[in-house]
């Protein structure tokens, strides 16, 4: 299976940069979080319509590691795919990269741990079989 991968661009903004002149790790996560939603609508697009009060989604875990500095002036995207699939949470992985001299470059990675929930019930729920289907293929 072929993995369904999101290029999600990102606009820096000023009041992204800190005192040091770069993007403040902080917005590292909102860029990520930029890039989930963009992910998910993608999945719209090939037949995925969530409801997201009964098939909604709870983020339990976040990680970032930080590589390299973000500046102003960059040109960024954030890739962003499901790294691992369970019974009732699934892994989002991102990559966040900048372009340097015509190339991608990998400033930060992390990854997500998303955990599928119905918001009527209050209590975690299986993936749906359909994200399952979508997130592993194109």
């Amino acid at each position: 299976m072929t993995q369904f991968k999101q290029k999600t661009p990102v606009q820096i903004r000023f009041k992204d940069i800190d005192m040091m002149g770069h993007v403040n790790n902080a917005n590292f996560i909102t860029y990520f979080e930029l890039a989930r939603l963009t992910y998910f609508e993608a999945l719209s697009e090939v037949g995925v319509k969530i409801d997201w009060v009964t098939e909604g989604v709870i983020l339990a875990k976040i990680e970032m590691e930080y590589k390299q500095p973000i500046l102003l002036t960059d040109k960024v995207f954030v890739y962003t795919w499901m790294s691992r699939m369970g019974s009732k949470s699934f892994d989002m992985s991102c990559s966040i990269v900048r372009i340097v001299n015509g190339e991608e470059v990998e400033a930060a990675k992390g990854i997500a741990v998303i955990v599928c929930f119905n918001y009527n019930t209050n209590q975690t729920i299986p993936v749906p079989e359909l994200w399952k289907e979508k997130m592993n293929t194109n």
